[in-house]
């Protein structure tokens, strides 16, 4: 979530529950680096919603949304605007968090993408990471100030594997986490093809790639996913289309068995865009005339997408419907299994865990036309009383364009030996749970 966005619009938190959305961030991504919470206002003319304070985005949000947050705390500016980050401003907010109002929010990362030039950073040697490092694990700096008005708060450095940054902030700095952001493409090169058969696979690679440079540094802390997406700029038409949906079930998959402990896409709310700044090309499948960050609807149209199709706030847009589908799958206290996809099923992927007594499967058809009906065998178990099935797939959201946004659809079968049968539709997700 952001803070530029009205965040006290009546519905929001009940929107996310319905998503199955058990996680947030706040204040929002680079605007966090110029921002300070005692007074809800940005260096460099920036733009804080006045209802979108600290307090509101709790009492209206995470808290009847049951949401666990993340808090990403100003590395790049004072509250004077006139020089960097101030260790003492990010400790008053764990204490004010924590001990006045106790909210009990356990992860408070230092900065966001401050490897990035892009990024607001007025220290004197700026997106530098010997500078950062030092930031964080000075005696006075971020690391030691936080945990002096709360040792339970869980300080968290970011990284970008890969590219030099990493190596030296993972061995000089004070840290609890990592946080990484990943995004799949670059805007104007979209592929649907990519972006469902193979981005979900190169996230894991990239994952690789930091676990790698934290084994170096002699580290194993949890590994924080803070932003995702299938587009780092200029969203087009497959942000809001059944392509980027299978994405996002696939990434869940794919972070779940990369032992990922926490991740938040980019974005709940805000940002609708239109073809005058997004990708609109008809190599791309979808039939909307708008894109977006949001996973939710802002309340169609709007200023930055006029064309976009009256949408209620907080209606369910494809990529809310994959994680409102995964909720079904992804368990706190289940553990992944392997799951092993025949080779005659190409266009199928598989995830696999425990589900209670039973066992739960994440299965994807990524044929854009044509369904598969996909046998299914459990090594622990040769029968069972019934298996679930809940899929959201190109049938459901096609219904969009008549101005029909569908949800998913679920049904059941009694008990089978053996093996049993799951048909799946043509770019299509579906949980699959197996009672014994």
């Amino acid at each position: 979530m952001a803070l530029w966005f009205d965040i006290t619009q009546p519905g929001i938190a009940t929107s996310l529950k319905t998503s199955g959305f058990t996680a947030t961030r706040w204040p929002g991504g680079s605007d966090s680096d110029a921002y300070h919470w005692a007074t809800n206002t940005l260096c460099a003319g920036g733009y804080a919603n006045a209802n979108s304070t600290f307090d509101n985005f709790m009492k209206d949000v995470a808290v009847p949304g049951n949401l666990d947050v993340a808090i990403t705390l100003n590395y790049g500016s004072n509250a004077a605007c006139n020089a960097g980050g101030d260790p003492s401003e990010a400790a008053a907010w764990v204490n004010y968090a924590n001990n006045t109002q106790h909210y009990g929010i356990h992860w408070w990362t230092v900065g966001n993408e401050e490897y990035g030039s892009w990024e607001y950073d007025l220290h004197s040697s700026p997106h530098n990471p010997t500078t950062y490092a030092g930031a964080v694990a000075a005696s006075s700096g971020y690391y030691a100030s936080i945990k002096a008005v709360d040792s339970t708060a869980q300080v968290g450095v970011v990284v970008s594997p890969g590219y030099g940054w990493d190596p030296i902030v993972l061995a000089q700095a004070k840290y609890d986490f990592v946080e990484f952001h990943w995004y799949a493409q670059a805007p104007g090169s979209e592929s649907d093809s990519y972006l469902t058969t193979k981005a979900p696979q190169a996230l894991t690679a990239a994952i690789g790639t930091l676990k790698s440079e934290m084994s170096t540094a002699g580290t194993n802390v949890p590994i924080y996913v803070g932003e995702l997406g299938s587009v780092y700029s200029n969203p087009g038409k497959q942000t809001t289309s059944i392509t980027q949906a299978l994405f996002a079930g696939q990434v869940i998959g794919e972070l779940l068995n990369d032992g990922v402990a926490r991740s938040t896409w980019w974005l709940g709310y805000g940002g609708c865009s239109d073809a005058s700044s997004g990708n609109f090309s008809s190599s791309l499948y979808g039939w909307q005339a708008f894109g977006g960050y949001m996973l939710l609807s802002d309340g169609l149209p709007e200023s930055g997408c006029p064309n976009a199709p009256t949408l209620a706030l907080g209606t369910l847009l494809p990529t809310a419907r994959a994680y409102q589908v995964a909720s079904g799958f992804a368990h706190s206290g289940e553990k992944m299994f392997a799951a092993t996809v025949s080779a005659a099923l190409p266009n199928v992927r598989a995830y696999a865990a425990s589900h209670g007594t039973g066992y739960a499967l994440m299965l994807f058809n990524l044929d854009p036309a044509n369904a598969v009906t996909v046998p299914v065998a459990i090594n622990t178990l040769s029968s069972g009383s019934s298996v679930a099935v809940t899929t959201y797939g190109k049938a459901q959201y096609d219904l969009s364009q008549t101005g029909v946004w569908s949800g998913a659809v679920s049904s059941s079968t009694g008990s089978w030996h053996g093996t049993f049968s799951v048909s799946l539709p043509a770019w299509s997700m579906s949980t699959v749970t197996v009672s014994p």
